[in-house]
């Protein structure tokens, strides 16, 4: 996976004015565009379009200084109008072309990537593969924002807006695993972006051929393995951070890739006020 990841790095920097197809370079070397997206996303703290608009402007800003004309310099790097190039231009430097032009600064600069893998082992991931059946995750569903850290508020309003009996409702109707109530991530960003939407579901596993109450949400899973990641510790950091870890020490050491399907949190125990918890993590994955 990492070189998978350094090879996209490459192709970005020999095309800067034109578009990466990611899935298309992800297939050429063995994987897909929606793990590398993910990965890319969760090493380098950002996503692909975001890598590549950054060093877009950053190279753009050495032809800015070097006194080429501005529509020439928007076109190379695969902007149609000047608008359109200063508008990106100010996001990733702060300041005007112009006035980069006139000062030469400030710049702020994006580096080339370059993802390199450390195998510390000191460690071990609390980490499972297990093979499911097709099931279905019923509940009650939102679309919220993406928040990489800390308690998500707008998940949290729409957990409070349900009546307190509806949890053990729910409670009642999961006959399959995982087991408990559920909090479900689908419909993800690839590219993982903060602030980006995706469909958040409060409720519970049941067999594919369990009836789903008319009142209820429902999300098809289809049969595949999970990786089931357990931790337990100040809640929801802890999470995070195993979240976080199988990106940059579980995936590039074993031959599993994930698949665009939920993610899901099981809440093992709790501290009564939820400061602390044990979660299992569950990851679908298929074999890289």
């Amino acid at each position: 996976m990492i070189e998978v990841l350094n090879h996209l790095v490459d192709e970005i920097e020999a095309h800067l004015g034109d578009e990466t197809d990611v899935d298309a370079l992800a297939a050429r070397l063995g994987t897909t565009g929606y793990h590398a997206r993910r990965m890319f996303s969760s090493l380098a703290g950002m996503p692909v379009s975001e890598y590549v608009r950054r060093r877009r402007m950053t190279v753009a800003a050495s032809d800015l200084i070097g006194g080429d004309d501005l529509l020439t310099i928007a076109v190379r790097y695969g902007y149609g109008s000047t608008e359109a190039f200063g508008r990106a231009f100010r996001a990733v430097h702060g300041t005007s072309h112009g006035d980069v032009r006139r000062d030469g600064g400030p710049l702020r600069s994006q580096p080339q990537l370059r993802f390199r893998l450390t195998v510390e082992g000191s460690t071990p991931m609390d980490a499972r593969i297990t093979e499911r059946p097709a099931f279905r995750l019923i509940g009650h569903a939102a679309r919220v924002p993406l928040i990489h850290e800390g308690i998500n508020p707008h998940i949290q309003a729409h957990i409070a807006s349900l009546p307190i009996e509806e949890h053990a409702r729910l409670k009642q109707l999961s006959d399959a695993e995982p087991a408990g109530l559920l909090q479900v991530s689908a419909d993800v960003d690839p590219d993982y972006t903060q602030g980006s939407e995706l469909t958040y579901l409060h409720g519970v596993a049941i067999t594919a051929d369990s009836d789903v109450p008319a009142d209820l949400d429902a999300i098809e899973v289809p049969a595949g393995a999970w990786a089931v990641f357990r931790t337990s510790g100040a809640y929801p950091a802890a999470l995070q951070s195993t979240w976080a870890a199988t990106a940059t020490e579980w995936f590039p050491s074993n031959p599993w890739r994930l698949r665009p399907d939920p993610s899901i949190v099981a809440v093992l125990d709790r501290s009564e006020d939820f400061s602390t918890a044990t979660t299992e993590l569950w990851l679908p994955i298929e074999r890289s």
